[in-house]
């Protein structure tokens, strides 16, 4: 049977997890921070986790001895424990509309001197990662229109961070080569190797997002960064900075197929920043945790912060409420892309996707990891289950019982 164990000391052999980081220095990172309400809802969500106090389920054998506690998970999209049949399920939905033509993985970045902009307040972040997906979809359906001479279909899907969880925000895209016509006649095919020209994409994703700023600065919609509150015409300033550097925009066939990037994007659909994998200690009030450094070949290194700061850098990717990090657009829009993808399918002599129907976990566990949820794992036999009710922690953040593993109190007796 499971104990209850504190959260300053893990069990010996087990992966050190994000919640142990917030158990341990939630407190004291709170004590010195000034945080939004959404923050402190995805801290207790991680910290509760999968723990007694969102309560679950006891499963006992009637045949054996056998006896398990499974609690009921946070579903929170920051937790890097949770929502992974999800996320399989994502990425199943959108194999199934790939066609058989080419595809190129789209990068839209936005300048580093945005970043504080970005962070000033939720506010900002809703309006100026709003006016990203804006200024990116704008540009990729512009080129189609003038290149192609019709409807190109793509995803995007925005990350926030780079390795080592500082701010960069960009958008990674699948668009596939080619494009329907606005009459839905023809197909138009685009290049194997290559579909616009990036340089000329960078400049008018530059000016559509320029020109989505300016008009949010001069209506007063933005909130100045703290650093900057006191300065006159800053706002000028960085409007001039922006539009005269070159903006990153990055177009390559996936190395290995659409399959692969399909893969690689849906790692971080239904979770944020990082995984409890590259997590390597915490100690001493420091964290310190794995990155590939892509300045130097990739290499894998690892990097140590204060426990505080590593908290304060994974916050600043948690989105504003109900924001939408996948969005789709083209003829893979949600309100037209079954009848488009079937009309399609059609004129490249393909059948269209079947949408399958969404599996339960139980039913994912036992296709993909052999997993029956309903058996005996010691002698095969049928498993009773025995609901149990969520235990209050004494601590919302820091504290031994919001860190317990065990069956509650009443479960022991």
């Amino acid at each position: 049977m499971l104990k209850d164990r504190s959260p300053e000391t893990a069990s010996p052999g087990k992966r050190l997890e994000l919640a142990d980081i917030f158990a341990r220095h939630g407190g004291e990172f709170l004590e010195g921070h000034r945080v939004p309400e959404r923050h402190l809802k995805v801290m207790r969500a991680v910290v509760n986790c999968r723990t007694a106090t969102l309560g679950g389920h006891r499963d006992k054998c009637g045949s054996c001895d056998f006896e398990r506690y499974v609690y009921h998970s946070c579903r929170n999209r920051h937790c890097p424990k949770c929502q992974t049949h999800s996320k399989e399920a994502w990425r199943k939905a959108r194999q199934l509309e790939l066609l058989p033509v080419p595809y190129f993985h789209q990068v839209f970045t936005l300048p580093h001197e945005l970043n504080a902009w970005v962070l000033a307040s939720e506010s900002n972040q809703r309006k100026l990662l709003s006016l990203l997906f804006a200024a990116a979809s704008a540009t990729l359906l512009d080129f189609a229109q003038g290149e192609l001479g019709g409807q190109v279909g793509f995803t995007l899907v925005l990350h926030t961070w780079d390795q080592q969880l500082r701010p960069h925000f960009h958008l990674h895209g699948l668009i596939a080569s080619g494009a329907l016509c606005d009459d839905g006649s023809r197909w138009r095919a685009g290049g194997s190797k290559f579909l616009f020209p990036v340089r000329a994409l960078s400049k008018v994703f530059r000016g559509k997002f320029l020109d989505g700023l300016e008009q949010l600065l001069d209506a007063g919609e933005l909130d100045r960064p703290r650093s900057e509150t006191e300065e006159v015409g800053i706002e000028r300033r960085l409007l001039r900075k922006l539009s005269k550097k070159s903006w990153v925009v990055y177009s390559k066939a996936p190395f290995a197929g659409p399959r692969k990037l399909l893969d690689y994007l849906s790692r971080y659909t239904h979770r944020v920043a990082i995984s409890n994998e590259r997590l390597v200690t915490c100690d001493d009030g420091q964290v310190t945790f794995n990155y590939r450094d892509r300045r130097d070949a990739d290499r894998r290194k690892q990097l140590t912060l204060r426990a505080v700061q590593f908290i304060g850098r994974f916050l600043s990717h948690v989105l504003p409420g109900g924001f939408m990090r996948i969005r789709h657009y083209g003829f893979l829009a949600n309100r037209d892309r079954t009848i488009r993808l079937a009309t399609i399918g059609e004129l490249l002599g393909v059948r269209p996707p079947e949408p399958s129907p969404r599996e339960s976990l139980e039913q994912w566990l036992r296709e993909i990891l052999g997993i029956d949820l309903d058996a005996c794992p010691c002698c095969g036999g049928e498993l009773q289950r025995i609901e149990l009710e969520p235990v209050r922690p004494v601590v919302p953040i820091a504290g031994p019982r919001c860190r317990s593993r065990g069956p509650p109190q009443e479960a022991h007796e």
